[in-house]
């Protein structure tokens, strides 16, 4: 769970200093919108992905905890795909 928590710790990292760029509603930005808008839904599905591994090898591990693992892996990857989602929306 640790682990989970702290890739998801550093996927909001990563989308906060991608989304900088774009926030700053510059003319001359050193990285086009779609751009910093593209990494952060990569950094997002890497984090996703990465999520999704770490449930399923726990699964593995512990089968009679599925259900709050389960419940535990949507919760985070909602909020993954919500930071993802603003991401994009100030990139644009």
């Amino acid at each position: 769970m640790i682990k989970a928590a702290r890739i998801a710790m550093w996927t909001v990292g990563l989308l906060f200093v991608l989304a900088a760029p774009a926030a700053a509603q510059e003319v001359t930005t050193l990285m086009p919108p779609q751009i910093g808008a593209g990494l952060a839904v990569i950094g997002a599905a890497i984090g996703i992905g990465m999520l999704a591994k770490g449930a399923v090898e726990s699964v593995a591990r512990q089968p009679e905890s599925s259900g709050t693992i389960q419940v535990l892996m949507i919760i985070a990857a909602a909020l993954i795909e919500g930071l993802a989602f603003f991401a994009v929306i100030v990139c644009m």
